[in-house]
């Protein structure tokens, strides 16, 4: 589960509502789940490069730590755009606490948009493993991360995270009585998620932690 919190202006999913009456119809443990959390739902927030900025800066240390080198790393551009990340120095971006793997990170994503090497313009278009493709392929980015970016910055309404460690402890928990749960086992579960598997992920997220996951 992503963790990293983020002010900007906020996008509601136009399906949520019909995915919440189809999953209560379908599953007896959503049908309970869901209407514990009112009116939250899914929201997306900021613009695709900067999302994915800031899920690199904060692979692998704490949400406390990550939003205090993104704080950091954040002033260094005039703008946090691709062409301004080019421009800096790796020392001043080490000195805001990036290690040099994810200065290499970064630049390598700044390079991948500057060049044109993902369609952003043509995203909405693309279907989901598509757009896998293309954010794998950029340094530091893994099929985990570009799921979580389509379920959190695209809203795309059936991707299942089967690398997702709460989604597979919220089945275990929530459907298997706390039983350890293989990929497959999951799989069959959420089949009768289909075609809202992210609505469903989130609120067995929600589950596990009431307040919103954020990405």
């Amino acid at each position: 589960m992503a963790a990293i919190e983020k002010e900007a202006s906020m996008t509601t999913p136009a399906y949520w509502a019909d995915a919440c009456k189809h999953l209560t119809r379908k599953d007896r443990v959503l049908k309970r789940l869901i209407p514990r959390f009112g009116d939250a739902c899914l929201q997306s927030r900021g613009d695709a490069f900067s999302t994915l900025a800031r899920s690199i800066v904060g692979q692998q240390i704490s949400v406390k730590a990550a939003q205090t080198v993104w704080e950091r790393f954040e002033r260094l551009p005039t703008q946090m755009t691709p062409a301004q990340v080019l421009r800096l120095k790796i020392d001043d971006m080490r000195a805001a606490g990036l290690s040099a793997r994810k200065v290499e990170y970064l630049v390598d994503l700044a390079l991948h948009f500057e060049s044109g090497r993902v369609h952003v313009s043509a995203w909405q278009e693309m279907d989901d493993e598509a757009i896998i493709a293309e954010l794998v392929a950029i340094r530091g980015i893994g099929r985990w991360t570009a799921e979580m970016f389509l379920i959190f910055h695209l809203l795309r309404p059936d991707v299942l995270p089967l690398d997702d460690v709460g989604l597979i402890r919220g089945i275990s928990q929530n459907y298997f009585s706390g039983e350890a749960v293989s990929r497959s086992d999951a799989r069959e579960v959420a089949a009768a998620w289909a075609p809202y598997r992210s609505v469903a992920t989130w609120y067995i997220w929600r589950s596990l932690d009431p307040e919103p996951v954020a990405y």
